[in-house]
Parts: structure tokens; C-alpha cells; sequence
């Protein structure tokens, strides 16, 4: 998910989580964000708790599992995230309502000090993600998200831990990925 850059819609009550941390206190694991974003795509009154907007996607924050940042989103059609990851968090996400299609890549990119990378031949990756589909993922997973319906909104529920220290934004052209831009939550308020 990318963090949005400011809050188009009034925040409802945080929808709780019932889920311990993982045992040492190391916070959630991936299946349990997985398990989580789950759980909240299939509650009704949640996924109806949240506006739609037909110019622009919406959130509202969910209170998470064992300290992990959640977001319901909404996606008008056509709208997407753009290429980019969640530097150190793993995550979860869920379609609730329409279908998503993630592009991502199956490769370990190095963390810092680079701006330009070629991508090997192979690595590309498409999922289509119907209501009730979801997946979880590693730190460092590079993805772009999108509702590519011409008709139809799309919902879906995130889930990240430790909550976002950083998004890493990317463009793409053919098989160069270029690091375009590092956000902090500070960029979000």
C-alpha cells in the first residue's frame, strides 16, 4: 500500500484486532496480518464504514494486531498505487469488495544506494485478486496495486509491522527501475 498523502475522509472507531503478538514480543507475523485482513474483508459493517469516492481512493485506519498499522482503502476505477515497497515492514493485504490486480517482482532488490537497477528477465509476477483473495509478503516487497476496472470500486484491508518507517516510490520504464522517492510518515500527515 502506498501511505496516503492525507486523509480524504472522516476517521470512524479503529475496528480491533483480537490477536496476540507473535511469542518473544516481536509483533505480528506474517500469516497473523494475513489471518487479520482476512477477518476485516468479511466484516460487512466494516467495509461499509468507508466512503467511496469516484475521483479518488480513500482509507480509513483500522487499529492493527499486536502494533501493526491497518488500513481499509478504497480504489475507484482505474486507480493504483504506483511501483514502490515498505522498506523494513512485512505486510498483508485482502481484496474486501471488487477485484485487484498486484504486479510485483520475485527478486530481493538491495536496500539502499542505488537509484537504478536493471531487472533480469523473469522476475515479473501478476496476481488477480478477487473479493476475498489476499497474500502476505516480506520486508522489502517491491509491488504496484491496481483497480483496473473501468466500473466497479474495488476495497481492500492492509495490514504492516512494524507500522511504516518509509515508503520507497519507484517508476518503471521497460526493464529499468528507477528509485524516485523515499517517504516517512512525516510526508503523510
Amino acid at each position: 500500500m502506498s501511505a496516503p498523502a492525507s486523509p480524504s475522509v472522516p476517521t470512524p472507531a479503529p475496528v480491533s484486532a483480537h490477536l496476540s503478538a507473535s511469542p518473544g514480543g516481536s509483533g505480528p507475523t506474517e500469516a497473523e496480518l494475513l489471518d487479520f485482513v482476512r477477518r476485516v474483508a468479511t466484516d460487512a459493517e466494516a467495509v461499509a464504514s468507508l466512503p467511496l469516492d469516484p475521483e479518488g481512493r480513500t482509507w480509513v485506519q483500522l487499529e492493527g494486531p499486536g502494533g501493526s498499522e491497518a488500513w481499509l482503502i478504497g480504489w475507484p476505477p482505474g486507480t493504483g498505487t504506483g511501483w514502490h515497497d515498505h522498506a523494513d515492514s512485512i505486510g498483508a493485504f485482502t481484496t474486501a469488495a471488487g477485484t485487484l490486480k498486484e504486479l510485483s517482482l520475485a527478486a530481493r532488490l538491495p536496500t539502499d544506494g542505488w537509484k537504478t537497477l536493471e531487472l533480469t528477465e523473469g522476475i515479473d509476477r501478476s496476481r488477480e485478486l478477487t473479493a476475498g483473495q489476499g497474500r502476505a509478503f516480506g520486508r522489502h516487497h517491491v509491488h504496484e496495486v491496481l483497480n483496473e476496472s473501468t466500473t466497479e470500486h474495488a476495497v481492500s484491508v492492509h495490514a504492516y509491522y512494524p507500522p511504516l518507517p518509509r515508503i520507497r516510490r519507484y517508476s518503471r520504464t521497460g526493464d529499468l527501475l528507477r528509485l524516485e522517492q523515499v517517504e516517512r510518515p512525516e510526508d503523510w500527515q
